[in-house]
């Protein structure tokens, strides 16, 4: 394994470390309600997080996008505005289930799609190869994971009479039936973030043409992609304050922590994202098939930890914590036949 290899995968896996433990600050912010939470989060992680590091990083990065391919542009955009839905589900389905399963679901059907979808849309050749074999082996038991985990949760909720163990969770618990379609709703747009990032190469590749690293090249591409993300968020954020006229409880006494465990859960997620962009480039022609399925396996096993050893599974019989240990073993299986892809 060459060095660059090996800092690509190293780093794959800090992403997902980050990606992984995002969410655990939602459970000790239940004085302030879903959209306080949400809406602080993705404007930083979202507009202030990557502006600043793009403007640390390279100032004439601006100038550069402004004349970018706009074809490219338009994908980034286009991805992002749709990633920008899953990220909304992913939120509304943490709060309805817990951290554990939520992140299982979408992590898992992130990865095969994130996976699957860059080599059908970039290079259809690599299926007939063993690489491609492995792509498709890899989704399959996936699907067989998913689809575990998914009756795991099932079981779960059942066991317990519909009330799930949440801690001081924000936001409001819901039925597992629509908590499972949030989250597979939000697996399936964070797997098209993936797929945005690749088809979105060329902007990476006219920035290395005027003299950005590799990093600041696929700042670009983040800068775009997130800012078009966060409408879909900060629009209905502004639609519940209006609903429920609560805005002011930004305002309210002892509300600092709430703000720094919100940013807490921006630098870790924005910061995920920007770490990933520095491993892709590192890990080769397929950086984005298989560093993608690398950093969510590891965010995968740390999210079900902190999951676990919060107690949201306490409540569950026996049987569903087997479910879900044969789920999380299948997706684990499936995660390193998709990060094999490139041998």
């Amino acid at each position: 394994m060459s060095s660059t290899l090996g800092a690509g995968v190293l780093l794959a896996m800090v992403s997902g470390l980050m990606n992984g433990s995002f969410t655990l600050p939602m459970r000790f912010l239940g004085r302030w309600d879903w959209e306080h939470v949400w809406s602080l989060f993705i404007t930083i992680s979202c507009l202030v997080m990557p502006a600043a590091i793009i403007g640390i990083e390279a100032p004439q990065s601006w100038a550069i996008l402004a004349h970018a391919p706009a074809r490219a542009l338009a994908i980034a955009a286009l991805a992002g505005f749709a990633w920008g839905f899953g990220a909304l589900m992913f939120g509304q389905s943490a709060s309805a289930i817990g951290i554990s399963l939520a992140n299982t679901l979408v992590l898992a059907i992130s990865s095969a799609l994130g996976s699957l979808l860059p080599v059908l849309l970039l290079a259809r050749q690599r299926f007939f190869e063993p690489a491609g074999h492995r792509i498709l082996e890899g989704v399959a038991v996936a699907i067989a994971g998913i689809v575990l985990c998914g009756q795991a949760g099932q079981m779960r909720e059942k066991a317990a009479g519909g009330r799930i163990e949440r801690g001081n969770l924000v936001g409001r618990a819901r039925p597992m039936g629509i908590a499972l379609l949030l989250a597979a709703g939000s697996g399936v747009l964070s797997g098209v973030f993936n797929i945005g990032f690749a088809l979105s190469q060329p902007i990476a590749a006219y920035g290395r043409t005027q003299g950005l690293s590799a990093f600041a090249s696929t700042n670009l591409i983040w800068g775009v992609m997130l800012a078009a993300g966060s409408l879909a968020n900060i629009g209905f954020c502004v639609h519940l304050f209006l609903k429920s006229h609560n805005f002011l409880k930004f305002r309210a006494a002892g509300a600092t922590r709430l703000y720094l465990l919100s940013m807490l859960m921006a630098l870790l997620w924005g910061g995920s994202i920007f770490v990933y962009g520095a491993a892709a480039p590192r890990l080769g022609s397929l950086g984005a098939s298989i560093g993608w399925p690398l950093s969510l396996a590891t965010g995968l096993v740390l999210a079900n930890a902190i999951g676990f050893g919060l107690g949201e599974w306490k409540q569950a019989p026996r049987g569903a914590r087997r479910w879900m240990y044969s789920g999380l073993a299948f997706l684990l299986i499936a995660i390193v036949l998709l990060s094999r892809a490139g041998d």
